[in-house]
């Protein structure tokens, strides 16, 4: 059925277009250059966020921080050698599973770490691409409470994900 999804659609918008006797193409053409501005506004901050992370990556960072955070996210119950999935998830989406992969394949997959950073990677969000991406693209400078707030729900995320972990 999903591969008639596509098909279907532009059928049905086709029609419409007819039935209000439209151009189609133009539209169609309308919208693609819309959406080619739109990636213009988009492409500088996702070239900022993916160098970021790979200069930390690189530099040794984010293992020294995630070594420094070990005492913490143990105490919250979360493991240890997920500590870096826990401080690159809000960045970046791509790190992040490129971490829980790394992860899984070193502790296997339903290994209580394998299952937590799983868990992790579903029940977060990559907050500051996320922020910048979407923000950007409407023109919105001050984000005011949305950082905070969406930090707070990848928090209880982590720690959600930590504790159904452990009864999977």
């Amino acid at each position: 059925m999903t591969d008639y999804i596509v098909p279907v659609l532009l059928l049905f918008v086709s029609a419409m277009a007819l039935r209000k006797k439209e151009n189609a193409y133009d539209l169609l053409l309308s919208g693609a250059a819309d959406g080619l501005k739109l990636l213009v506004t988009l492409i500088p901050p996702l070239i900022a966020l993916l160098t970021a992370v790979t200069m930390l990556r690189a530099s040794g960072a984010v293992s020294m921080i995630s070594n420094t955070f070990s005492p913490v996210f143990s105490f919250f119950s979360i493991p240890p050698e997920t500590a870096i999935l826990v401080l690159i998830r809000p960045i970046s989406g791509s790190a992040a599973l490129a971490v829980g992969a790394d992860l899984m394949a070193q502790y296997g997959v339903d290994s209580q770490i394998g299952r937590t950073a799983a868990i992790m990677l579903g029940s977060t969000e990559t907050t500051f691409y996320t922020v910048s991406v979407y923000f950007g693209a409407a023109g919105i400078k001050k984000t005011r409470y949305t950082i905070p707030a969406a930090l707070i729900a990848d928090l209880t995320g982590f720690l959600v994900a930590s504790l159904t972990a452990r009864f999977l």
